[in-house]
């Protein structure tokens, strides 16, 4: 199936902070779940959400050997099998096992609407905590495709590094969804200034709440749900538009789970969309291309000379 608007469903969850904890992983599961439902009933072919939605870790470090894999596992199961239940494209954030004791990867999942798991993105560029304590990066960049719109992925703190989004452009990616686990306002602007950047749309996911920590001991399986770590400002999730402009964001109430949904539409002729998409980002890939250098004032002494008005 091919078509020019594709309907995203951005979600705004709960994160909580122990992959020891196998209630919260359940709740965090059921969350999803609840969720997808939702986002089918509100027309969406994909939902998208924040980082390590079913399990995060941090800031200390952790014996990973620790981590309830096995619910971990199920979890994902149960994910997948309601994404076919649903005819839904499912993108959720979870720690990745690798081999023997190696750190997992902090990485998004991309389950298809037949329940198959079409591919993984993993973290590239970590932070120092997660690269010291926690965490094994990344090395490729990741891109599907779904009903012809391509979409890149990207995880938290690689929102600082926009080469991240430029490699995406140059892969013509028409959007890339960027999920995190912070309570930093400042990513959802800095998610704006790539919309605009880079003239694609970008889903931001990000945290209701950040609950819990790694401990020995389980915190209660309710815990999960009942605290939030962020501030009154921390930044709501959303669509962003070609240009900057956000289509959709969650509702502006502090510590509430929900969704955001509007269309990537490729053919959209709303003039910003459509200047950003059909002008600026091809524009800026010719002044990249050598475009200047034949203009230029090479050998003009009032050019050379920068001592003088």
């Amino acid at each position: 199936m091919v078509s020019s608007t594709l309907r995203l469903a951005v979600a705004q969850t709960s994160v909580h902070r122990d992959p020891t904890d196998i209630g919260a992983i359940r709740a965090a599961g059921s969350e999803i779940r609840t969720l997808m439902q939702h986002a089918r009933l509100a027309g969406a072919r994909v939902v998208q959400f924040p980082e390590g939605t079913l399990a995060y870790a941090g800031p200390d470090p952790l014996d990973w050997d620790r981590a309830a894999w096995p619910e971990l596992r199920a979890q994902a199961d149960a994910i997948a099998a309601d994404a076919r239940e649903l005819g839904l494209w499912v993108v959720f954030g979870a720690p990745h096992r690798l081999t023997g004791s190696r750190r997992p990867h902090n990485s998004l999942y991309v389950v298809s609407d037949t329940g198959d798991l079409v591919t993984r993105y993993d973290k590239r560029f970590l932070s120092n905590t997660e690269i010291t304590n926690l965490y094994t990066p990344g090395t490729e960049a990741t891109i599907v495709d779904i009903d012809g719109t391509r979409i890149g992925l990207a995880i938290c703190i690689e929102a600082k590094f926009p080469e991240v989004f430029a490699e995406y452009e140059r892969h013509n990616a028409d959007a890339v969804l960027l999920s995190a686990a912070t309570t930093d306002p400042i990513f959802a602007t800095v998610a704006q200034a790539h919309a605009e950047l880079f003239s694609m749309w970008i889903g931001f996911a990000a945290p209701a709440s950040i609950t819990g920590a790694a401990s020995p001991v389980a915190s209660n399986a309710a815990s999960a749900f009942t605290s939030n770590s962020g501030s009154a400002t921390a930044p709501r999730a959303g669509l962003i538009a070609p240009g900057g402009r956000w289509l959709a964001q969650t509702a502006r109430v502090r510590g509430r789970r929900g969704l955001a949904v509007a269309d990537i539409d490729l053919g959209s002729i709303s003039s910003d969309i459509d200047t950003s998409r059909r002008l600026a980002r091809p524009w800026r890939r010719t002044a990249r291309s050598g475009l200047y250098a034949p203009h230029t004032a090479k050998g003009d002494p009032r050019s050379k000379n920068r001592g003088e008005f």
